[in-house]
């Protein structure tokens, strides 16, 4: 009756799984502390009365993992979390110790290269990253066909796509498919010239972004500044006379780019891999894992933290706040993480980053808001017992303080995040086993086999969900 599965004979190394529908036993390999979840297509049964056909019974089990809470998708060298004890490490060198020592572009480097480089070959990655920056002078008609309240998201989002549109030698659906999966010189060559693009060019679509939300013209990338410099020097630069960005903001700036660079298998870096795995063109995979990051859930969170404080008013109101959270009454933005269930290691460093800078521009009035909920927060068993630790979106404090509008906040988490989705397509596209379409299974619960009512013999569905809303409309 027994079943051993390839490779996992007289191996103390897996996972003896018996089916009780069947008395059947099957012997699953374990890997690095995984099983293949493809293992189980092997356990089958005969399909019983209370199996429908779409349950697919004799096919072997599928693995129902709602939101991915425990799927691996992918093996990755990039980027390792351990939320139980606020662990961060890139290519295994701690998050604290980059952000002291390290800057976003040689932290880039290593994302995407694995190793930190030496003088010449980060003078050389700074150099390409900088010189592609430029955007084609066609650009500007197209970020002014953008009504003047939209929102600088949309625009990102769609500038990323309209990108891709100028390089044909970047499409493997035009060039082969095989364009980035050789891994031969030319193709590397090819690989790392639109990565040098992307990088270069986020900072240029960002800023111009932002300033035709101002009624500006747009500013050619300088020289000599550093990437968050050129950056923040794109987006103010109002004509004076050998203007430079305040340098304690710049540091502010990249080591918060430092930060958010990676963050392993979250939402918008699996919608990269989800849509390159298609093999489309790295702009369009970069356009899609944006417009993941926009939902508030993800990339909005830092902007809903700072509604939140604005609507708390002062810290008087903060106990009043606490119990309306707790009679789910109001939603507490900014504590609370999927991955982390104590505090992110990021928010000690963003603590520092926010003295600095209020040193600069003075203390942010919400601060001892944010403060006093803090504090009341972490003492609080409620909070505590469900693990809600403040996380990194208390960063829109600082970002507020610079002077970024609230609904720009989530574009100051794609142009470094630009990084690492990169960083994983790279991965993905060098994998020597090749490139694989994600194709995620279902378990459908739908309707089984019915015939074709004509029109006439119909019964109406009118019931909430299941059939379309009356829309009013204005003249």
């Amino acid at each position: 009756m027994g079943q051993d599965l390839p490779s996992s004979k007289n191996s103390a190394n897996s996972l003896t799984v018996v089916d009780n529908r069947t008395g059947k036993k099957y012997t699953i390999p374990i890997t690095r502390n995984s099983i293949p979840a493809t293992a189980f297509k092997a356990v089958s049964a005969p399909k019983s009365s209370t199996d429908r056909d779409e349950d697919e019974t004799d096919k072997g089990l599928r693995v129902a993992d709602k939101g991915f809470l425990n799927t691996a998708v992918i093996e990755s060298h990039i980027t390792y979390i351990d939320g139980e004890a606020g662990v961060l490490r890139y290519r295994g060198y701690p998050i604290e110790q980059l952000a002291e020592q390290s800057s976003f572009l040689e932290s880039a480097y290593l994302l995407i290269y694995g190793s930190l480089p030496t003088n010449n070959q980060f003078s050389s990655f700074e150099t390409e990253v900088l010189q592609h920056g430029i955007m084609h002078a066609d650009a500007a008609g197209f970020f002014r066909s953008f009504r003047y309240d939209a929102h600088p998201m949309a625009i990102l989002t769609s500038a990323f796509a309209y990108l891709g549109s100028y390089y044909s030698e970047a499409n493997p659906s035009l060039e082969g498919q095989t364009l980035f999966t050789k891994g031969d010189k030319a193709s590397l060559q090819n690989m790392d010239k639109q990565i040098y693009r992307l990088i270069g060019k986020a900072t240029t679509l960002a800023a111009m972004a932002y300033r035709v939300r101002q009624g500006r013209e747009f500013v050619t990338p300088p020289t000599g500044l550093s990437y968050t410099g050129s950056f923040l020097y794109q987006m103010d630069y109002l004509g004076h006379e050998d203007y430079r960005p305040n340098p304690v903001l710049e540091h502010a700036l990249d080591v918060l780019f430092l930060l958010h660079a990676d963050h392993e298998m979250n939402a918008s870096s699996t919608t990269v891999l989800q849509a390159g795995s298609s093999l489309v063109d790295p702009y369009s995979a970069v356009s899609a894992g944006c417009a993941s990051l926009y939902g508030p859930l993800h990339g909005g969170a830092n902007e809903a933290v700072i509604r939140m404080l604005i609507s708390i008013g002062s810290p008087a109101n903060v106990p009043a706040f606490l119990e309306s959270v707790k009679k789910r009454e109001k939603v507490l933005s900014g504590f609370g993480h999927r991955v982390y269930k104590t505090s992110d290691p990021r928010s000690y460093i963003i603590r520092k980053v926010a003295d600095e800078v209020f040193a600069v521009t003075g203390k942010d009035e919400l601060l001892d808001t944010a403060m006093a909920l803090h504090d009341a927060a972490i003492k609080d068993q409620y909070f505590v017992s469900r693990k809600l630790a403040p996380n990194v979106d208390f960063c829109g404090l600082i970002y507020r303080a610079m002077g970024f509008p609230l609904d720009f906040f989530p574009v100051l988490f794609v142009v470094p995040r630009v990084v690492g989705w990169l960083a994983h397509w790279r991965q993905m596209m060098l994998h020597p086993d090749g490139v694989k379409i994600w194709r995620p299974r279902q378990i459908y619960v739908g309707a089984e086999k019915r015939d074709y009512v004509p029109v006439d013999q119909r019964v109406p569905v009118d019931a909430p969900k299941m059939s379309p809303s009356v829309v009013p409309h204005s003249g």
